[in-house]
C-alpha cells in the first residue's frame, strides 16, 4: 500500500466500520477417520487444534499491525458426516461436543462443518447427523451446521427438505428460553460453495487443501459512504462508484489474508467479499439499497437496486484480486442489519419480496423469525422454494429460518451480538402439507447437462 491508500484504509475504518469479519482457517479432517469411532473424535481434536492454535493470537497480532479490526476468527472443517462414515456406530453428538471443545480451546468464535451432502440422496451417516441437529445444535455454544440439499446437476433432494423442517422446529424447541437461537446455526443450502468462510454456512470441502485461510471482507458502511457523494447521478456512475470502493475493501483484505497465510505457513485459498452488515447504525445493505434510491428497502425498485449492488461488488472485487470466491456478493439477513429490521418491522419487507430479492443476492432467506407454531412443512417448503431458486439461477441459495416458540407475529426475537434481533414475520397461512408429502428428488434442469 503506498502512503494514501493507507490513510484511505484507516479513514474507511474509523470513521465507516469497514472490518475483515472473518479469518477462517479450513482444515481437512478426511485422514482422521477411523473405524473406532472415539479414535477417530481424538484424531480429529489433535488434528483442529495444532493446525488452529495459533490462529487467534496471529490474527490479532495483524489487526493491531495493520490498524484493520478482524472482528471474528472461524475454523471450517470437512462435513463430519463424510468423516464420521468411517466409524461403527458414530456418535454424532460426541461429534458436536468434541468440535466445541476443540474451538473453545483454540478460542475461536465458531467453528462450521458439522454439516452433509444430500444433494442426490442420504447415506445412513448423513441422515444419522441431520438427526442429531437439535441435541448437538443445542448443547454446543460454537458448532455450526449445514446440510446441502441440492445443486444444478443433480436436482433437489425433497426427501432430505422433509427431514429438515422437523429438524429445525425440534431444534427451535431445543433452545426454546433462548428464543430458538439453535436454528440461527444452522443454514439448508443449494449449490453450497467449499470455500465459504461465513458462518453459520462454512464448511471446508473435500476438493480442498489440507490447511487453507480464506478470509471474509465487509463494508455496507464503505459503500453507502461513497454513494453518498454521488447522489442524483445516473447508474453508471453509481455502478461505478460501487466497483471502485469494492475494489479498495478488496485489496485490504487481501492483504490480511496473505499475511495471515504467510504467517500460519498455510495456503491462501479465497478472499469472499461479501457485505455482511451488523445490527449497529451505518453498517446495513438496506441503507444502501435505500442511498441507490429505494425509499424503504422491501418496495418496488428494491430487487433491481439489490442486483445493481450484488454485480458491481463482484466487478470491483476480481478487478483487485484474483483469489475472489466463497460467495461473494451482498447478504441480506434480517436480524443482523438495522435497515432490513426496521423495514421489515414497518411492514414494507416481507418474506415473498426476501424470496424475490434472493434470486440476485447472496445467499438466500437468512435470518429471519417467523413465528413459533409455524408447521414443519411451512418450513419445508421455504427451503425448497429457495432450492428451486439456487437450481435454475446456477448460484447458491440458504435458508436460515427461526421458528421462535412461543412467539407470535407482533413481538421480536433477541438473539444477541452480531446476531441481533428480529420482528416475527408472517408466513402465507395455507398448507404446504400435499406438496411436502410427494417426497423424492425434483431432477435437475434441462440447462444442467453441459458436457
Amino acid at each position: 500500500m503506498n502512503n494514501q491508500q493507507i490513510l484511505e484504509t484507516i479513514r474507511m475504518v474509523e470513521e465507516e466500520k469497514l472490518d475483515i469479519r472473518t479469518v477462517t482457517m479450513g482444515i481437512n479432517l478426511l485422514d482422521c477417520g477411523h473405524e473406532n469411532d472415539e479414535k477417530a473424535r481424538a484424531r480429529a481434536y489433535k488434528k483442529i487444534v495444532e493446525k488452529a492454535g495459533p490462529l487467534v493470537e496471529t490474527a490479532e497480532g495483524i489487526a493491531r499491525e495493520y490498524g484493520i479490526p478482524i472482528i471474528n476468527k472461524r475454523i471450517s472443517v470437512t462435513p463430519i458426516a463424510l468423516v464420521a462414515q468411517a466409524s461403527k456406530n458414530a456418535d454424532f453428538v460426541k461429534w458436536a461436543k468434541m468440535l466445541d471443545e476443540a474451538a473453545k480451546e483454540v478460542g475461536v468464535n465458531f467453528i462450521g462443518g458439522f454439516s452433509a451432502l444430500v444433494q442426490k440422496g442420504m447415506t445412513p451417516a448423513d441422515e444419522k447427523l441431520i438427526r442429531s441437529l437439535p441435541q448437538a445444535l443445542s448443547t454446543t455454544e460454537r458448532v455450526c451446521g449445514s446440510v446441502n440439499v441440492g445443486d444444478t446437476r443433480s436436482g433437489i433432494n425433497m426427501d432430505a427438505i422433509n427431514l429438515l423442517g422437523q429438524i429445525i422446529l425440534e431444534t427451535a424447541v431445543c433452545t426454546q428460553d433462548q428464543d430458538s437461537i439453535g436454528c440461527a446455526k444452522f443454514v439448508a443450502f443449494c449449490n453450497a460453495v467449499e470455500d465459504n468462510p461465513f458462518m453459520a454456512g462454512a464448511f471446508h470441502g473435500p476438493g480442498e487443501g489440507d490447511v487453507i485461510i480464506n478470509v471474509g471482507v465487509s463494508g455496507p458502511g464503505v459503500v453507502k459512504s461513497a454513494l453518498e457523494k454521488v447522489k442524483g447521478q445516473p447508474f453508471n456512475v453509481v455502478c461505478e462508484t460501487i466497483k471502485q470502493t469494492a475494489f479498495k475493501i478488496t485489496r485490504a483484505g487481501e492483504l490480511i489474508g496473505k499475511t495471515a497465510a504467510d504467517r500460519l505457513n498455510v495456503e491462501f485459498g479465497v478472499l469472499d467479499l461479501s457485505l455482511a452488515p451488523t445490527p449497529e447504525v451505518g453498517d446495513s445493505v438496506a441503507r444502501i439499497l435505500e442511498e441507490i434510491g429505494v425509499d424503504v428497502t422491501g418496495g418496488h425498485g428494491t430487487t433491481a437496486a439489490l442486483a445493481l449492488l450484488n454485480d458491481s461488488v463482484k466487478k470491483g472485487g476480481i478487478m483487485a484480486s484474483s483469489h475472489v470466491g466463497g460467495l461473494s456478493g451482498a447478504f441480506i439477513p434480517v436480524s443482523e442489519d438495522e435497515g432490513m429490521i426496521a423495514a421489515a418491522r414497518s411492514g414494507e419487507l416481507t418474506l415473498d419480496k426476501l424470496e424475490a430479492m434472493t434470486c440476485v443476492c447472496s445467499v438466500g432467506l437468512d435470518m429471519i423469525a417467523i413465528p413459533g407454531h409455524t408447521p414443519a412443512s411451512t418450513i419445508s417448503a421455504m427451503i425448497a422454494d429457495e432450492a428451486a431458486i439456487g437450481m435454475i439461477n446456477h448460484k447458491t441459495t440458504a435458508v436460515r429460518i427461526i421458528p421462535v416458540i412461543g412467539k407470535d407475529v407482533g413481538q421480536d426475537a433477541h438473539f444477541g451480538g452480531l446476531l441481533g434481533h428480529a420482528p416475527i414475520m408472517p408466513t402465507h397461512k395455507c398448507s404446504s402439507k400435499r406438496l411436502m408429502e410427494r417426497g423424492g428428488r425434483i431432477p435437475a434442469p434441462v440447462h444442467s447437462f453441459k458436457n
